[in-house]
């Protein structure tokens, strides 16, 4: 992956940005276009907190069969939102699963990167990684894209990413540099859409 690949890929996230692309559009044509380019990437999940009086956020998939959806709406995941409104057993479960997943330990540790090789000991420390390894996948990277203090809005304080491979060798120390690079570009793209529907949610609401 080259300077000029890199420089492509950016003004192409910044152009989606700014025409208002779709989130599911921008991870889909992101994705496609690092995998032409040799990044061999078999599975991707990013997700951003939302002021939506319901929904917490929304996740956005690629890589996944054609019955699984490209876009999620997730409930509430602190116990004190579950416990205020009622919490129906999805939202008990959802919000379990992020309680045992690599961004909520990230959070928890002030991390920014995590990394690890899918298999029997990954899924002993996280059990949300079981879903990847019996998918085939080899490895697999979480990336918290933070906002500066002054970018929060509510619970939006940055965009989640998770990459993983099926190659058996995972990705190279040079693709995981790729992905740590690319990853604040894909960020911004995501949140200036993502406050673009927001604003939209809050007039309307």
């Amino acid at each position: 992956m080259n300077e000029a690949f890199f420089a492509e890929l950016s003004e192409w996230l910044t152009q989606a940005g700014l025409a208002g692309m779709s989130e599911t559009d921008i991870v889909s044509g992101f994705c496609d276009r690092c995998v032409a380019a040799g990044l061999p990437l078999a599975r991707a999940l990013m997700f951003v907190d939302t002021l939506h009086p319901v929904h917490e956020g929304r996740l956005f998939r690629w890589g996944y069969g054609p019955t699984e959806s490209p876009l999620l709406a997730y409930g509430r995941t602190s116990p004190d939102a579950l416990a205020a409104s009622g919490s129906e057993p999805q939202d008990l479960e959802m919000a379990q699963r992020w309680w045992n997943s690599p961004h909520y330990k990230m959070l928890q540790t002030g991390d920014s990167f995590l990394r690890r090789r899918l298999n029997a000991r990954a899924e002993d420390e996280f059990p949300v990684l079981s879903d990847f390894l019996a998918a085939g996948m080899t490895d697999y990277v979480a990336i918290i894209s933070r906002f500066a203090p002054q970018g929060v809005i509510g619970e939006m304080d940055g965009v989640y990413s998770s990459w993983a491979t099926r190659v058996p060798d995972g990705f190279s120390d040079g693709q995981v540099a790729a992905l740590q690079r690319l990853a604040p570009h894909l960020a911004i793209a995501i949140k200036s859409v993502s406050l673009a529907r927001m604003t939209g949610t809050l007039m309307e609401t």
